[in-house]
């Protein structure tokens, strides 16, 4: 389990986090919500070893990563795909994979290229061309793959679908649900609320810095009063 336990972040005089709690599960997608501002990427650039807290635990399984450097949270299991996608375009679809696996053995690189590409056929398809030449979706599933190169046990998600056509988005937060049906837990910051909420186990809705709401998705929606206050009428339509 991933647990996250008053956290508080600060940039210089500028608090960004004031206590925010959450916890994520293996196999389960846990939908961080809130409106702009409201520290959401910044919880999870902490999570991830970018940003350091000023107090609060991180803590993977009971032990706490609070502290650690980036590359030391992804030895340790947790993996983010950034806000924006962030490939290198100028490499290959297969260049981009191997710097997500590189801080894995070369059996377990060989593993997890042959489950991205069953995961996500095109990649596959266009594995020696440019990244940079593949669509918006497409690129987020690079990211997704990447970022699964490293077998990691929890995936950060900040925004992924940001950006792209209406169409894309239910294909890509399908991605989303089937990694975390693969037994990886998933804690995703997602800005399209609807989307989001159809795919998600839980909730937590964070409103200036502090987490206001805790709980599973169909909890969250009776909650009309926390939701409708950050996300508007959108987010409790049903599918």
């Amino acid at each position: 389990m991933l647990e996250i336990r008053d956290l508080h972040v600060s940039y210089g005089k500028v608090s960004a986090v004031r206590g925010v709690s959450a916890t994520a599960s293996p196999g389960r997608v846990t939908l961080v919500l809130g409106a702009n501002g409201a520290g959401k990427t910044t919880t999870l650039r902490t999570v991830a070893g970018l940003s350091s807290p000023d107090s609060g635990d991180i803590l993977l399984d009971g032990v706490s990563l609070t502290g650690l450097p980036a590359h030391r949270v992804l030895k340790r299991g947790i993996s983010l795909v950034p806000e924006g996608r962030k490939v290198f375009g100028s490499l290959t679809v297969a260049e981009n994979l191997r710097l997500g696996g590189l801080v894995a053995s070369k059996k377990a690189r060989e593993e997890s290229l042959a489950m991205v590409y069953g995961m996500f056929p095109i990649l596959e398809e266009r594995q020696s061309g440019p990244a940079g030449l593949l669509s918006g979706g497409e690129q987020q599933m690079l990211a997704f793959g990447r970022s699964l190169m490293s077998q990691p046990a929890f995936i950060l998600m900040d925004e992924p679908s940001m950006g792209l056509a209406p169409a894309i988005v239910d294909r890509v937060m399908d991605c989303v649900r089937d990694i975390a049906d693969r037994g990886i837990g998933v804690l995703m910051v997602e800005q399209n609320a609807e989307a989001g909420m159809k795919i998600a186990d839980d909730v937590v809705v964070v409103n200036r810095g502090e987490s206001v709401y805790s709980g599973p998705v169909d909890e969250a929606r009776d909650h009309s009063s926390v939701v409708l206050a950050f996300l508007g009428e959108a987010a409790l339509t049903e599918s």
